[in-house]
């Protein structure tokens, strides 16, 4: 699944969490690492999110959440995103999710899990060689 060109992620608060600083620290340090970021702020909804990324021709959602409602509104942002036909856009979280609800939300579609003590180095590093441009391809 490779990009070329600068890799577009959109950051996102979905329900009504209040609490916005990992995900402004995680916009940040992805935005510092050559990506293009959209924040889209506090309290989206998950069709707010997908109609986000994908008038902003994202290649991934990262959805920060802390609210407990995790296994509702990340299922809602992966079945628009196969309505809208842009299943292409991959999604990965972070925040409060406890350890038994991680593997049923990657059987769902969900591409990676980032629980608290997650460094920023290790997402960037995930985005990054999760979204490399494939082998041989000229840089951007």
């Amino acid at each position: 699944m490779g990009v070329t060109g600068p890799i577009r992620v959109v950051v996102a608060k979905p329900g009504l969490d209040g609490h916005d600083r990992g995900a402004k620290v995680i916009a940040r340090a992805l935005r510092d690492a050559g990506m293009e970021v959209i924040y889209t702020g506090l309290h989206q909804t998950p069709e707010q999110i997908v109609d986000t990324a994908i008038q902003e021709d994202a290649d991934a959602i990262g959805l920060s959440i802390l609210s407990g409602a995790h296994n509702t509104l990340f299922a809602r942002v992966l079945e628009l995103l196969k309505e809208r036909d842009a299943e292409d856009i991959r999604v990965f979280g972070g925040g409060i999710i406890p350890e038994e609800d991680i593997a049923p939300l990657k059987e769902k579609g969900v591409a990676e899990i980032f629980t608290p003590g997650a460094t920023t180095t290790s997402i960037v590093e995930w985005v990054t060689t999760t979204f490399a441009p494939p082998a041989g391809a000229p840089p951007a």
